[in-house]
């Protein structure tokens, strides 16, 4: 620290190599100019040593060792500038006394040599750009993310800050062009004060590459955990339905049920629902969901399973006091283990103080955190520990950017300061960059308390070779090193839990032969590596000594996953659920069920479980044990209620129940259809002369779903359900024979099938009915939308002998015309 002209600055040097020039500090408040005009009136010194446990990170047990010195300044009042240095970098901040007004804005820079190699990525609120390999002074005039890294001479330098509450206006980087200058801009004009003012951290981690990737300063300068009891904070692998389900996932328990089944075999703890689930299929808000949400029964089919529910939700529901101490009470309540929260998209002390209450109440709620739309973490892992990711980063949902330099720079900057929600293991992106091997190694080099893990169930099993090491690798470690890297080209992480090694290795660029220095505890290790082959990915087993250097051929934009290990395997058991399986089938409303099983089993049930208001003919079929290869059946009649509330097809769930809770389950389908009046019969049940559908072919008692026969779901518009009914998309036209015929009715609309589309195009689709009589049109609806409530009509069809229903499209041009004719019925003598 040194005072130039009544200027304070910082530089840094590290083993001769400057880190950073000569650097402005400063600070400007309603009532004082602190950025100038300065005197330097005292110095202490004192040493902090803390240790404290992490909840997930790069490390379990951590030790703080700083030197901090506080500088006071005197000049229109006084100014403290408080700098710790540690072995992996500097830090420093700003105190005031009370009085002095709200904060303008600071005027501290970082100048790093101009030189300098730069691996920076422009700012956005919600820091989701991509970063890139650049000059530190040619680098073009704009606004930059933090963390911000730069190299020069081998010695590597990461700008963030840390500590950053609800006192604080979050910052980022302001360059222009021909300089090594980044400043500091705060999101706010103004930081509200109330009383004396500390400001956040200015940090720079500071060191080998090595050095920076294993820090964990930024948590080493944040306040000590504010919540005692941690016991029930368990980070762990989450299947996440979103990239692959989409918003179709988001609503459909039956999609979510199938999550939740992949988890519970291969011993995952969570599964997480996101956007939709409490949404209409037209993608507009139920305010009817914390009545009538099906989220509970997917909690209650989970925990039968041993996996845990995480939600997601969007800021807006939880941004009042009064939503949140509702919502997430009501959350703990459902039994939700953990909610992602959207959307904040903001720095502001408003958003930080919203952040500051949230994380209160998450706590108090014992909900585990995954921030996304979000700032980066300032430490928060440290302070809150049940927050376990934080998104903040151009990863996995994105679909253009991720480039393989992209992929190699994020372990060197943004993850370095904390969990990273990047989401890795998309298997079903065609336009994925990575290699299989290389977006395996993801689950070791991007780190997270809470792995997201993309993709759908059939693509992991279609990989039985990831799923060995998918179902190994943890999500919090006890130790993390970095055996090889270069930002931009590299990196290769080992990162060890208990007494085994995981090891990563991800690599851009075309395929090449790579030399990996095995810098692990001394001995002879036991190393099972996945990587790229020709045909998939392979397999294979090498004994490996401490210090040896292995060779491997990666594929382009490729890489390798290992397990390192002493002893002859490195496998340890999953704790999973037995591999058992339901069958079962349906006629009418008599459903059967067959139970077998993989491993022996004790105290199965074996029945039916129906909604409200059905009842069950036969009792549950019951055995002390079923051995292995052995089977267990029964078959049951279900009833439905005398007066039913709703009619169409019902999914009736046979449930085998064992080992002291423990479920498994399959689906049978039952038909409910609404009596008719006598005289009365069901179009469906009718032969046409001819039924031309727009977009497939129509279906009865089904809606259109999309080009092959029997595609749909049932019928449903506007939520109400149909048992009977026809299914088409404009234009279409479905022509029958009549005699002695006199009433026509029906119940039409756009088909809820369509809002699947909708929620991805923001567009409907919109259609019109007509009912014609030999050739005369006797009914039409006019133009209908997706949220148009489902039009009834009756129509007088006496004497008509040729009756063709007719969807015509709206003309708007939309691709969505999902139209049925619900109950569509006629009287006939």
């Amino acid at each position: 620290m040194e005072l130039s002209n009544g200027v304070p600055t910082l530089s840094v040097t590290r083993g001769g190599t400057t880190v950073l020039e000569p650097s402005p500090l400063g600070v400007v408040t309603e009532r004082a100019d602190l950025s100038g005009g300065l005197k330097l009136i005292g110095r202490s010194e004192r040493r902090v040593f803390e240790h404290y446990t992490a909840s997930s990170g790069k490390q379990k047990q951590r030790s703080v060792q700083h030197k901090e010195e506080r500088y006071t300044f005197a000049g229109a009042a006084n100014l403290d500038v408080v700098v710790r240095t540690a072995a992996d970098g500097v830090a420093y901040r700003y105190e005031l006394p009370a009085g002095l007004g709200n904060v303008l804005r600071e005027t501290s820079a970082f100048t790093v040599p101009a030189a300098s190699t730069a691996w920076i990525a422009k700012y956005r609120r919600d820091y989701e750009n991509p970063f890139v390999q650049t000059n530190a002074a040619t680098a073009e005039s704009a606004e930059y993310l933090h963390p911000a890294l730069f190299e020069n001479q081998g010695v590597y330098s990461l700008l963030t800050e840390s500590s950053v509450d609800g006192r604080h206006s979050g910052s980022h980087l302001v360059h222009t062009a021909g300089s090594g200058v980044y400043s500091i801009k705060y999101w706010d004009e103004k930081v509200l004060v109330d009383g004396p003012w500390q400001s956040q951290w200015r940090t720079a981690i500071i060191g080998t590459l090595a050095d920076v990737s294993t820090s964990t300063l930024v948590d080493d300068l944040a306040p000590a955990s504010k919540v005692r009891d941690t016991s029930w904070i368990e980070p762990g692998k989450v299947f996440w339905s979103w990239l692959a389900g989409g918003r179709e996932a988001g609503q459909s328990l039956a999609m979510q049920k199938q999550y939740v089944d992949y988890a519970a075999q291969h011993g995952w703890p969570y599964a997480l629902v996101d956007a939709g689930w409490y949404f209409d299929p037209n993608w507009d808000y139920d305010p009817s969901w914390e009545q009538t949400s099906w989220i509970p029964q997917l909690v209650s089919y989970a925990r039968a399973r041993g996996v845990k529910i995480h939600l997601w939700i969007h800021y807006d529901e939880l941004d009042t006091p009064a939503e949140s101490a509702a919502r997430l009470a009501l959350f703990e309540k459902w039994g939700i283990a953990g909610v992602k929260i959207d959307f904040m998209d903001s720095d502001g002390q408003d958003r930080n103080r919203w952040y500051d209450r949230i994380l209160s109440e998450t706590a108090q709620h014992h909900l585990l955190v995954n921030f996304h739309g979000s700032t980066i973490p300032h430490g928060l892992h440290r302070t809150w520990p049940h927050v376990m990711t934080m998104e903040a980063v151009h990863g996995g949902e994105k679909s253009s950017g991720l480039t393989g330099t992209h992929l190699t720079s994020l372990p060197f900057t943004r993850g370095v300061v904390g969990g990273m929600d990047y989401t890795p293991l998309a298997w079903h992106r065609p336009s994925r960059t990575t290699s299989d091997a290389h977006e395996l190694a993801l689950t070791v080099i991007y780190e997270s308390g809470l792995a997201n893990l993309a993709g759908k169930p059939e693509d992991y099993a279609a990989r039985p070779v990831a799923e060995r090491f998918i179902d190994q690798v943890p999500t919090a470690w006890d130790e993390t090193r970095l055996l090889s890297g270069r930002p931009a080209d590299h990196s290769v992480f080992a990162r060890r839990s208990g007494d085994r090694w995981f090891i990563g290795g991800g690599y851009s660029g075309a395929a090449r032969t790579v030399q990996v220095p095995f810098s692990l505890p001394s001995g002879r290790w036991r190393v099972e590596i996945t990587r790229d082959g020709p045909a998939g990915l392979v397999r294979e087993v090498r004994s490996v000594r401490a210090g040896d250097v292995v060779t491997l051929d990666v594929a382009a934009n490729g890489g390798f996953a290992a397990i390192a290990c002493r002893g002859n395997s490195c496998e340890r058991p999953v704790s999973a659920v037995p591999s058992t399986s339901v069958s079962t089938a349906s006629k009418g409303f008599t459903v059967t069920g067959l139970f077998t099983t993989k491993q022996d089993v004790r105290g199965v049930t074996l029945a039916p479980r129906v909604p409200a208001g059905w009842s069950v003919q036969g009792a549950p079929v019951k055995a002390r044990n079923v051995r292995q290869g052995q089977a267990l059946s029964g078959s049951w009649t279900v009833v439905p209620p005398a007066q039913p509330s709703s009619y169409g097809y019902f999914d009736i769930p046979v449930v085998a129940s064992f080992n002291g809770g423990v479920e498994s389950e399959k689906t049978a389908r039952v038909h409910l259809v609404k009596p008719l009046p006598d005289g009365w019969s069901y179009l469906s049940d009718r032969s046409w002369v001819s039924a031309v559908g727009g977009d497939g072919p129509v279906e009865k008692d089904l809606t259109n779903g999309n080009a092959a026969a029997g595609d749909g779901r049932g019928i449903a518009i506007r939520r109400t359900t149909f048992g009977k009914g026809l299914g088409t998309h404009a234009s279409s036209e479905i022509t029958y024979q009549l005699a002695g015929c006199s009433g026509f009715a029906a119940s039409v609309g756009v088909d809820d099938e369509a809002g699947l589309d909708v929620a991805r195009q923001r567009v409907g689709g919109t259609v019109a009915f007509q009912v014609i009589g030999d050739g005369k049109v006797l009914a039409d609806t006019g133009v209908l939308g997706v949220r148009t409530p489902a039009r009834d009509l009756a129509v007088d069809v006496t004497g008509v002998s040729t009756l063709t229903l007719r969807v015509l499209d709206g003309g708007d041009g939309t691709q969505n015309d999902h139209a049925s004719w619900g109950d569509a019925r006629i009287r006939c003598t």
